[in-house]
């Protein structure tokens, strides 16, 4: 799976806040100390982060060599052995807590986003994400979804249109929005928020797209459904809102296309891990 672009400047910028001028702790070590380090997941986990591992220990010290014992995707076991270093014993000390950041955090990502894609296995439905991730590790993020088995909504406000409640009442009406989006040079998708299905027959009705349907009841996404099937342009539905492992399944068999958890960036918990350090002369 292709990771993120901006991947380099992540961990650039991720090494830069936590070493700052230099390592005061890790310059004690001698020079020609060398050491091995195994790290080790608590608890089970779908592993993402690998790239960014590879990434940090390299900018750090390019004589760091890791032996990975897991791949990008794969289901670990609780304290199962992920990965293996050896290197000079500063280098793996500096790299050691950016490193694990990023993989504690960006597993816990997948292994949330997987925990939900696999409850609407079989179903038409696709599991999306939302923009409420942490500032600054967006693509990281959403790259984890993908890896857990999610697909990603847009990436920000420049590559897709999602008129929402606000953007109505200051346009006017779902129809004024719409056809202010179909004017702009931006050739995406045009979403509509709706709350009811009066709302949802007047973004088919206006040529929108995409309706996302804010919090309705099973009932009424079953009626958003028909509704939208009996239309003479059916729209994509997406469903969001409160959304949890409990209720996912049911919503998915109403028919809807989409379903976007917020949860799964914005609840992130990190993953368990450990290392675990030898050293030499």
């Amino acid at each position: 799976m292709p990771v993120p672009a901006d991947l380099p400047q992540q961990v650039a910028c991720a090494l830069a806040e936590d070493i700052g001028s230099g390592d005061l702790t890790a310059a004690l070590i001698p020079a020609n100390r060398v050491g091995r380090a195994a790290v080790i997941t608590r608890e089970p986990a779908i592993v993402c982060g690998i790239p960014y591992v590879n990434a940090t220990f390299d900018a750090i010290d390019a004589r760091v060599r890791i032996g990975w014992r897991v791949a990008e995707g794969d289901s670990a076991a609780a304290d199962q052995l992920l990965f293996t270093l050896e290197g000079p014993a500063r280098a793996l000390l500096t790299g050691e807590r950016t490193a694990l950041n990023f993989l504690q955090l960006l597993s816990g990502t997948a292994t949330a986003a997987h925990a939900y894609a696999v409850l609407i296995e079989g179903t038409n439905c696709r599991l999306l994400d939302t923009r409420k991730t942490i500032p600054g590790l967006r693509s990281a993020q959403k790259y984890a979804v993908r890896v857990g088995g999610g697909r990603n909504h847009r990436m920000g406000l420049f590559d897709g249109i999602l008129i929402k409640e606000n953007h109505i009442m200051a346009a006017g009406s779902i129809a004024d929005a719409v056809a202010a989006a179909k004017l702009g040079r931006a050739q995406v998708p045009i979403e509509v928020e709706v709350e009811n299905l009066a709302e949802l027959q007047h973004a088919i009705a206006a040529g929108a797209d995409i309706a996302l349907l804010d919090d309705f009841s099973l009932d009424a996404m079953r009626e958003a459904v028909a509704l939208n099937a009996n239309s003479a342009k059916p729209l994509k539905l997406e469903a969001s809102g409160g959304i949890t492992t409990a209720t996912i399944r049911e919503i998915a068999e109403t028919g809807v296309d989409f379903i976007s958890v917020g949860s799964i960036t914005k609840h992130v918990r990190a993953i368990d891990l450990s290392m675990r350090f030898e050293w030499k002369t």
